[in-house]
């Protein structure tokens, strides 16, 4: 009954399948665009490239509205004449005089350096200061180590990015480049501390570039070329008799061979380091000493990032530490 049904419904189905319409998807794509977009790529790679023309020469834009809600976005007081010389670059200048004397007039314009310089002196002088205070037992070479990242070029280009310097700044050729970033940044620094005074500026630099230290080793920042040797002088010094020990070793003479060094100070473990020989295990367990030594061990608390003002001297900054 069943097999007789399903004969019987089959042809019924097979005809309705066939009359169902089905959509034709057309293509309206004509003949002539694939040839002229292949011409107008052509005519791009003979140019060098497709040009990305920088913000400030289309027809709406407007300088000083940008360099006020940069301030305001910023939530800083910038004198504007200060803030657009900031973001005037020497190539952008060089650029206009040469325009200037084609046509005989002239207008002056004051690039970015003079405040650059201003900014970069500050922010070394506060950094130093600031560190100093945070990291009290880390020695000059490290703080200077520290300094020096902060300061680098690639953390300050990448920080003046990131609060919309690069459509803003004047410069001969777009999209401007790390110096130039970095740069700007530095001019932005000097042009705050005129405006506002050097609180406003320590705050600011505070804000955006030590906090670049949030969640990083400042071990890494100084590279100690022999931390045994730099630890047994601390270690001379109190007195004390440095031993290290062999405390355990698992593989010895295989390829996974891991040794472990215990460094100990009057019977006392001070640190122990691991490592695939009994040499590097030392080295190892050397550095770890000198990082209880420095408080700056993995457990250490993290850096305060709410130090108000200008420490004047360590022990005022330290007691303003403690008073936040």
């Amino acid at each position: 009954m069943t097999m007789a049904f399903i004969r019987r419904c089959v042809p019924i189905l097979s005809k309705a399948i066939k009359n169902i319409p089905i959509a034709k998807q057309e293509q309206n794509i004509h003949r002539w665009v694939a040839p002229t977009l292949m011409e107008l790529k052509r005519r791009e790679d003979k140019q060098g490239g497709k040009k990305i023309f920088p913000r400030n020469t289309f027809l709406e834009w407007n300088f000083e509205a940008e360099l006020y809600a940069f301030g305001k976005r910023l939530n800083e007081d910038f004198d504007s004449t200060l803030l657009m010389q900031a973001f005037t670059d020497r190539s952008y200048v060089i650029k206009e005089e040469m325009k200037q004397k084609e046509i005989e007039f002239a207008i002056p314009m004051k690039d970015n350096r003079e405040l650059a310089e201003k900014g970069m002196k500050f922010m070394e002088e506060y950094i130093q200061l600031y560190l100093e205070v945070v990291l009290p037992k880390f020695p000059k070479e490290g703080i200077t180590g520290i300094k020096n990242y902060l300061l680098s070029e690639k953390v300050l280009s990448n920080i003046s990015l990131h609060i919309g310097t690069k459509d803003i700044i004047l410069a001969s050729e777009y999209p401007v480049d790390n110096y130039i970033l970095a740069n700007t940044f530095k001019a932005i620094v000097g042009a705050l501390y005129e405006s506002s005074g050097d609180e406003k500026a320590a705050h600011f630099v505070r804000d955006f570039v030590i906090t670049q230290l949030q969640g990083q080793d400042v071990n890494e920042f100084w590279n100690i070329e022999d931390p045994w040797e730099m630890l047994s002088g601390f270690i001379s010094k109190t007195g004390a008799t440095l031993d290290p020990r062999l405390i355990g070793e698992v593989g010895k003479g295989t390829l996974l061979a891991c040794y472990r060094v215990g460094l100990y100070v009057d019977k006392k473990m001070l640190s122990a380091g691991f490592g695939e020989t009994i040499a590097i295990a030392k080295e190892m367990a050397a550095r770890e000493a000198l990082k209880k030594i420095f408080g700056t061990e993995d457990t250490m608390h993290p850096i305060n990032f709410k130090l108000e003002g200008i420490p004047k001297s360590s022990m005022k900054a330290q007691q303003q530490i403690s008073a936040s």
